[in-house]
């Protein structure tokens, strides 16, 4: 993966592996000891069922970093 700033990733939509759209990036979680990214928030998508995921106190999907797989003009997850 090629290195991009956390601003560029903001706004940006995610998809699954399949095409799915599952939302919109907001912000990251950053492991401040190590400064290793942890979780992607996303905003979920209208048809996107929250309950299936993680959220936060603000009903935003936390979605593992390490799930990322492609970042073009969409954001592309391995989610399971």
């Amino acid at each position: 993966m090629t290195k991009k700033f956390a601003t560029e990733l903001r706004g940006k939509t995610v998809m699954t592996n399949d095409g799915r759209i599952i939302g919109m990036i907001e912000n990251f979680v950053v492991d401040t000891a190590t400064g290793d990214l942890q979780h992607v928030l996303v905003i979920p998508a209208e048809e996107i069922e929250p309950r299936l995921y993680q959220t936060d106190s603000q009903g935003r999907l936390i979605l593992p970093f390490t799930s990322m797989r492609s970042v073009r003009d969409v954001v592309v997850m391995n989610i399971d």
